[in-house]
């Protein structure tokens, strides 16, 4: 194989991870907001030192985020969801999983609730797994991802299920079951392979 002299000397040695950082908005339009869950808005940005330059346009997809919880019985069985999503036109098995729905409201409090209104569950220990964003070329949408365990069944607090949620079933998989349907190609919900990858790396590494 033959080095190419246009990459060569492209790269520069890492220094930092993700870290948070604004570009000025030279401007900012709705295309659309009806009250509901997400906004979509167009911003017109420059590159930081560089105001001279014509604005680019990036379309920016508002989400409050939401929280996923990997919930695990005493034999490492995974509760996982089987429920219809119509944009994809596809039944996925997912984790329990619900809306940041107020500002500043917190993730675990949130998985909590989306344990017991989904599944009919509580638990007694709660382990933060990782945060992701989810598609930030596009979205500010975050994915709190937490461990469940000493579960307890319970009931749904007055929570009703209804539309898609009123045709899910509930199931207990192994979680070796689970991971090999994840790296076969069974299971392909991006919160349910990211929950169910980072907690077999967890485990080989002796953290969880």
């Amino acid at each position: 194989m033959t080095s190419d002299a246009r990459f060569s000397d492209s790269t520069t040695p890492l220094t930092e991870w993700d870290a948070a950082e604004s570009w000025p908005v030279v401007s900012s339009e709705d295309l659309h907001r009806d009250g509901w869950v997400i906004s979509l808005r167009a911003d017109r940005i420059n590159r930081p030192g560089h105001e001279g330059e014509e604005p680019f346009r990036r379309l920016v997809l508002e989400h409050p985020g939401a929280a996923v919880v990997l919930a695990l019985d005493e034999d490492e069985r995974a509760l996982v969801i089987s429920q219809y999503r119509h944009p994809a036109e596809r039944r996925f098995v997912e984790l329990p999983a619900g809306l940041l729905d107020y500002p500043g409201e917190d993730a675990l409090d949130v998985a909590v609730r989306e344990l017991r209104e989904e599944a009919a569950y509580e638990a007694s220990e709660w382990t933060p797994l990782l945060a992701t964003y989810s598609s930030p070329g596009i979205s500010e949408e975050i994915h709190h991802f937490f461990v469940a365990r000493g579960l307890t069944a319970s009931d749904r607090d007055g929570f009703e299920l209804d539309h898609e949620e009123a045709e899910m079933s509930l199931h207990w998989v192994p979680f070796e079951e689970l991971l090999d349907a994840v790296l076969d190609g069974r299971a392909t919900d991006s919160p349910l392979v990211q929950a169910v990858l980072a907690y077999a790396a967890l485990k080989t590494r002796g953290r969880v």
